[in-house]
């Protein structure tokens, strides 16, 4: 049971109204994740926000994918475990094993890998990450512009991440157990 009363977008007033009609145009739909998010308008923005900067970042869609991925495992949210499993799947076109990996901050690819550890790494000890940690990530090719996407787009992953969990929002996604 979900903690939070969702806002469906019929009987939205106000700010709150007008940010989900801006998620309707931008995502096709409105996720029950935004329907509780527009309880805040505060919160609904920063979201869209923040989602609208890393997504016009260097990193692409499947990079950031598999990020959220990794911190949703991380955080035991399976709404954004099943949300970007499906995209990650289905929009991104990424490979099963590579979903799977994703969970495990694993990638056959070295650089994504580099990536994805960097920001488990970053998330595990509320960035304290360590010289060698960092030299690794920059040996494998990561660039600083990407350590700071990598850094954004965690920000973005644990507010959803930190949402999801608190609010108990109801998963209209294919379950993908943590």
């Amino acid at each position: 049971m979900t903690h939070f009363a969702p806002v469906e977008p019929d009987t939205a007033t106000g700010e709150s109204a007008d940010l989900l009609i801006q998620v309707k145009k931008a995502l096709g739909a409105v996720p029950n994740m935004t329907k509780g998010m527009a309880n805040s308008p505060t919160l609904l923005r920063s979201f869209l926000a923040l989602s609208g900067a890393v997504g016009s970042g260097t990193l692409p869609a499947a990079v950031r994918e598999r990020l959220a991925i990794s911190t949703a495992q991380l955080n035991g949210c399976e709404y954004c475990l099943s949300a970007h499993t499906m995209i990650g799947a289905n929009v991104a076109k990424i490979e099963g094993a590579e979903l799977d990996g994703a969970r495990r901050g694993e990638s056959t690819d070295a650089h994504v890998a580099a990536l994805l550890q960097l920001s488990n790494t970053i998330a595990e000890n509320a960035g304290d990450v360590d010289a060698a940690d960092l030299d690794a990530a920059l040996n494998a090719g990561v660039t600083e512009e990407e350590i700071g996407e990598v850094l954004a787009n965690l920000a973005l992953n644990v507010m959803t991440n930190y949402f999801n969990v608190l609010a108990r929002t109801e998963n209209e996604f294919p379950v993908v157990a943590l």
